[in-house]
């Protein structure tokens, strides 16, 4: 463990959020259709359950009033709202691939560089094409150079010294490990590969390995500060490289966001302009189904079926917000609450 003990985050997204399990598997890790499809089943079995126990049944206000008319009114006008907003999240990733030729030479020209810099740092003709092939070998790189320093400091004269550099050498080469074993055959488009790459705490390893770098330069010996000078510069290529990834798959997410609302805006369109055509007489549906009015399961579910896009647009936008907030700031600085002491020691 680092030098700081209790006070240094834990590795994990899930420790370092401070939540539940399962309330981050919700948020993140949960397929989005599932997090869109449960809501929705739980409205259906509110909503029928509410019809069966009204004292004032439905079909009764349907003949006196236009409760139902006045749902899907409301409803095709949200459903074409989204669509509108839809168009608008599409013109946001499309501009960013838009733009003239210098600009697109610029980008390209960014890209190769820093490639090009990655490779010269990991002693490699060219780093993998793949974004997740590119992070392992950057991940595995930087345990590589973790286990070195720590073999490096076994001779360390200077006890504290020693038993500080090894714990923070061992707490990155696990690290490292693991996120390098998530990160194995996964292919981009997935988001396994930013989860295994958030769970890389590369900014307290930065900032640690810069206060060891201080308090113990007059004990260590040069070739052990070149071992932690080296590791701290290929540690520093892993804040961008994990931006550069995130923002491509953010791309990514708000295309299939947009497609899979604008497939799903067309079935929850027709059903709620149906609604609005065809249950204005509730005459028209008689009878009752598992001792609730068949009226009752026909206006839930066309309501359910209506709200499809919104769940959709909820499901993704749930995942893309909890990512940007947990990784809003690159380098060593902490954004949420921590249990270190406000009065530190920094000379």
């Amino acid at each position: 463990m680092p030098s700081d003990g209790e006070d240094a985050p834990s590795d994990t997204l899930r420790e370092r959020a401070g939540t539940n399990r399962l309330k981050l598997w919700v948020l993140l890790d949960a397929d989005r259709r599932l997090v869109a499809g449960l809501p929705l089943a739980l409205i259906f079995a509110a909503l029928v359950v509410l019809g069966a126990i009204d004292p004032a049944p439905l079909r009764a206000a349907a003949n006196s009033k236009d409760p139902i008319e006045t749902l899907f009114q409301a409803l095709t006008t949200a459903i074409i709202t989204g669509v509108t907003l839809v168009v608008s999240l599409n013109q946001l990733v499309l501009s960013q691939e838009l733009g003239p030729l210098g600009d697109q030479r610029e980008r390209m020209s960014g890209t190769i560089e820093f490639r090009r810099d990655v490779a010269d740092a990991l002693d490699v003709p060219a780093t993998p094409p793949e974004p997740s092939a590119f992070l392992r070998s950057l991940v595995d790189s930087i345990g590589n150079r973790a286990r070195r320093l720590g073999e490096l400091v076994e001779d360390c004269a200077d006890e504290e010294a020693r038993e500080r550099v090894s714990a923070y050498a061992d707490s990155l080469t696990t690290n490292a490990d693991e996120v390098t074993d998530t990160l194995e055959d996964e292919q981009f488009g997935t988001f396994n590969v930013l989860s295994g790459a958030l769970n890389f705490n590369y900014s307290w390893k930065i900032y640690e390995g810069q206060r060891i770098e201080g308090e113990y330069e007059s004990v260590l010996s040069a070739e052990s500060l070149d071992a932690i000078d080296d590791l701290i510069r290929t540690l520093r290529f892993f804040g961008p490289a994990r931006e550069h990834i995130k923002t491509l798959y953010f791309q990514w997410e708000l295309v299939n966001l947009s497609r899979s609302i604008l497939l799903s805006a067309v079935p929850a369109l027709v059903v709620s302009i149906g609604g609005i055509l065809y249950l204005d007489n509730p005459a028209s549906l008689t009878g009752t189904f598992l001792g609730v009015d068949v009226l009752i399961w026909v206006v839930v579910a066309a309501t359910v079926v209506s709200l499809v896009p919104f769940m959709v647009l909820f499901a993704y936008v749930l995942r893309i917000a909890t990512v940007a907030k947990r990784t809003l700031s690159i380098g060593p600085f902490i954004l949420r609450p921590t249990n270190r002491d406000e009065t530190l020691e920094w000379e």
